[in-house]
């Protein structure tokens, strides 16, 4: 184990410690902050409610195809800004005006439009993270080596071919740390358009916690969806060392 890891470790048992000391010795009344002990025993009734799985299920479904339709259309779009004046022109007045306008602006109009379905929750994740993703993916191809494009040029490709077989390999390691990023904004419009309008999810279980006072299922939700985004984190960490160890390597020298 290293010395890092060791910080990391200790970072979090310090974080606990300090709730511990603050909550089991009635310093901070239970129904604003709940023992660790006290999340636990939520965990267990949820569990045997049979609704824990259920709403980690609904929302990892949901996360999961809003962020992948999202990225579907950003990575080609991104991709053909950076290469190409005409697309940057049709582009970059619309991403620029939208990207400003808060996605949570848009719940009452998602939820007129599409009713509490989960298409209107695809609608808001892919307002929260479609447009931020498109300027950063525009930003990691504008980051290849022109040298590599010349000699793409210098061997007969074509524009179709220098995107496809130089621009987007180059590209890639900065499009997954890209990913990596959105990804974590994804859960924040996910669980503001569950806290609205929905019937199962992370997001409504913590709406409905917060109408009964009950303070200890509100923050097993929050925890829970910290720890969904710790795992799927370093999912992504261990992806991009496998995809590009070199890259990975660079990194780690600093």
């Amino acid at each position: 184990m290293s010395r890092y890891t060791i910080y990391s470790i200790s970072s979090v048992l310090l974080v606990l410690a300090v709730w511990s000391i603050f909550t089991y010795t009635n310093m901070v009344d239970s129904l604003f902050l709940p023992t660790p002990g006290d999340i636990v025993q939520a965990l267990k009734q949820e569990i045997e409610e049979g609704i824990f799985f259920k709403d980690v299920g609904t929302s990892f479904y949901r996360i999961s195809v809003g962020f992948l339709i999202s990225t579907i259309f950003a990575v080609p779009i991104g991709m053909l800004i950076a290469t190409s004046r005409a697309w940057q022109a049709i582009w970059e007045p619309l991403i620029a005006l939208i990207r400003y306008m808060p996605a949570v602006a848009f719940i009452p109009l998602s939820i007129l439009w599409f009713g509490a379905s989960d298409i209107q929750k695809f609608f808001i994740l892919f307002l929260g993270v479609f447009f931020q993703e498109v300027i950063m993916i525009a930003d990691n191809c504008k980051t290849v080596n022109k040298s590599l494009i010349e000699v793409g040029k210098t061997l007969g490709f074509n524009k179709r071919e220098i995107l496809r077989h130089i621009t987007f390999k180059a590209a890639l390691p900065g499009m997954m740390d890209t990913f990596r990023t959105t990804w974590g904004w994804a859960w924040t419009y996910l669980v503001v358009a569950e806290l609205v309008a929905a019937s199962s999810g992370l997001g409504y279980r913590i709406m409905q916690a917060q109408r009964y006072m009950a303070t200890d299922r509100i923050i097993l939700g929050i925890l829970i969806i910290g720890l969904l985004g710790l795992i799927t984190d370093m999912l992504f960490s261990l992806l991009y060392k496998k995809m590009f160890p070199w890259k990975a390597l660079e990194k780690a020298k600093g």
